[in-house]
Order: structure tokens, then C-alpha cells, then sequence
């Protein structure tokens, strides 16, 4: 893989739609990374990204929005001799920017993801690992690993590292989920190398608006449903919703989480209206698959305990849908 990025000339990064702290950490750090090594590259994303990760965005090279700006996109991939996939388990998690990449360029093509069940066809080389945390902390052990680095953190840029934090913080929720011992180790290694946690802590988590507190409040006040013996808790948030709180981009992220905290209820969902279809965001703890729901009833997937997907149908129609979908994945386990 060093070797085809060494020969890259024109080098694209791109993550998946409605990137995360992963997606855009990801992408951030390795473009961090490829300066490092006096490499340039472009990054580039279907859609926009939440406003709190607007700290992890270089001042010198900002993230191209393809929805922004489609046709300087579309020139930008086409030109590229090389384009790396980060935090993406396939072409479909980039919507309509994949004939773009997939299609409309001749470019060497690298994945670089921790989710299960990649799409590794349309790539040269595939870099998939399920047994971390994130995207970034694979990353970083690649990184560690590289000829330059050999091992040494302190040789790792402190911007790099940042992003690789935000990822690794975002992704685990603050190190509530889908730790492994790697990354206790990885994130040490972070804080040894310098990379401020409380600021990084407060730019992400800390962040809200009045009008994001109160969408958070209402929607546990008011649409929280709990189903299934107690068991399962589901929130809707439909588009009138979204525009009575002033709704931005990134507003709902992490709420999916919230219902975990109720002691009996071990899978959570949310489920938010959007252009053409229902976006579905899933949470889960111990060994309860939401995956495998996700695979079978949301035209999705992910983690075992983090897994998201899409439902083309109404806002209205996907709560007695959700429901009986529950009851069924619960009445076949």
C-alpha cells in the first residue's frame, strides 16, 4: 500500500455520506499524514459534516462537499491517480459520487475500513480490520507502522494525531463501546504525543446549541417508544420536527445512544426522515446483533453494536414497521 501511495501524483481521500468523527478524521489524518511525507491530496465527502467537526477541517486544504460542487468533483476524480476509501464498506455507502469514483475514473483504488463485510471488488488493495475501534485507530497502527514512523509516535504530526483522537473518541462514543485493548494502547499513545483530549472532548461533545438541547429533550419527552418488554426504545424525527428546532446538520448525533442509558433496554433506534427515503441509526449493547437487523430489515449494516441503514418508505409508516420488524428478529433469535 506505501508503495502505491509513494508513485500516487494526484491523490484523492474520500469518506462516506453523512461522514462522522471517523469518516472525516479518518481522511483529515491521512491527509495530515501524506503532507508529512510531501505528499498533497484532495478530500472529498458526498455531503456536509456536522459543524463540531469543523475542527478537524485543514485551514490550508479544505473538504470538498460533492453535493456543493459535483462537476469540480467529478474533474478532481477523474484527474486522480489514485483514490483512497476510508470508513466506507463499499460503493454505496458514497451515493451518487460513486459512478464518479467507481466509474468515471481510471485511478488506483485503496479501502481502508474496519466495518464488517466489505465490498472489496472495485478496489487494488483492501485494508479491513473488524477488531478495532475505528477507522482511525486502524489507521494509526498502519501509520506506526510505516518506514518513516518505524514505531515512533513523536514522529507522527500533532495534527494527525488530533484527527486520529477525534475519530477514535467519536467512534467509541467517549470510550463507551467497541473498546479493544489496542485502543486504550493507541489512545495512550495519543496523549503521549500531545494531542489536547479536553479540548478535542469539548469541540465534539460540548458543542450544543439551545435549539439542539431542546430537539434532544423533546424527542425523549415525545417520541420516545419502548417496545418489545421494555427491551427495545425507538425515536422518530420527521422533516416538520427538524424545522421547528432549527435543525443542522450532525444535530441528532449520538441521540440514538440516549435510550441505552434506561437499564432494561438493550437496543435502540432512530429512525430521521430525509430526500427520498428514512435514515436508520441503530445502537446496541452485549451480544445483541443489530448488524444482522440491520442486514435483514434496513437495507443496512455496520457493527454488531453500531449499525445503521435506510427505509424507502414514509416517516409515518415506520414506527408499526419498525415495530413488527422487532418482534419478528426477536420471535426468529
Amino acid at each position: 500500500m506505501w508503495n502505491m501511495i509513494g508513485s500516487g501524483e494526484k491523490i484523492v481521500l474520500v469518506a462516506h455520506t453523512n461522514p462522522d468523527g471517523d469518516a472525516i478524521g479518518s481522511i483529515s489524518a491521512m491527509y495530515h499524514y501524506l503532507k508529512q511525507t510531501g505528499k498533497t491530496a484532495v478530500m472529498m465527502v458526498p455531503n456536509a459534516f456536522p459543524d463540531f467537526l469543523s475542527c478537524l477541517d485543514p485551514a490550508d486544504s479544505r473538504i470538498r462537499i460533492y453535493r456543493n460542487g459535483p462537476q469540480e468533483c467529478n474533474d478532481i476524480l477523474a484527474e486522480a491517480d489514485l483514490i483512497i476509501c476510508m470508513d466506507m464498506s463499499g460503493p454505496s455507502r458514497i451515493d451518487e459520487m460513486s459512478d464518479a469514483v467507481f466509474q468515471g475514473s481510471s485511478a488506483k483504488r485503496i479501502l481502508i475500513d474496519h466495518h464488517l463485510n466489505p465490498v472489496t471488488d472495485p478496489f487494488d488493495i483492501v485494508i479491513s480490520d473488524t477488531e478495532v475501534s475505528s477507522t482511525c485507530e486502524l489507521l494509526l497502527s498502519m501509520i506506526l507502522e510505516s518506514e518513516d514512523i518505524n514505531g515512533d509516535i513523536a514522529k507522527v504530526n500533532l495534527d494527525c494525531a488530533t484527527s486520529v483522537a477525534a475519530g477514535i473518541l467519536t467512534d467509541t462514543n467517549n470510550f463507551a463501546n467497541s473498546i479493544f485493548p489496542s485502543t486504550l494502547e493507541r489512545a495512550s499513545l495519543l496523549l503521549k504525543r500531545g494531542v489536547d483530549r479536553d479540548a478535542l472532548y469539548n469541540s465534539i461533545f460540548c458543542s450544543y446549541s439551545a435549539s439542539r438541547m431542546k430537539l434532544m429533550g423533546y424527542l425523549l419527552s415525545e417520541k420516545m417508544e419502548i417496545i418489545q418488554g421494555g427491551s427495545v426504545a425507538f425515536i422518530t424525527l420527521d422533516k416538520a420536527e427538524k424545522d421547528k428546532y432549527s435543525y443542522c446538520t450532525g444535530d441528532s448525533e449520538g441521540f440514538v445512544n440516549l435510550p441505552l442509558k434506561i437499564s432494561e433496554v438493550q437496543m435502540s433506534a432512530l429512525l430521521t426522515e430525509d430526500d427520498g427515503f428514512v435514515k436508520v441509526s441503530l445502537r446496541s449493547k452485549g451480544d445483541l446483533d443489530v448488524n444482522l437487523f440491520a442486514r435483514q430489515y434496513c437495507n443496512g449494516g455496520g457493527h454488531r453494536n453500531a449499525s445503521g441503514g435506510r427505509l424507502y418508505m414514509k416517516i409515518s409508516e415506520t414506527a408499526a414497521y419498525f415495530t413488527a420488524s422487532i418482534a419478528e428478529y426477536f420471535k426468529k433469535a
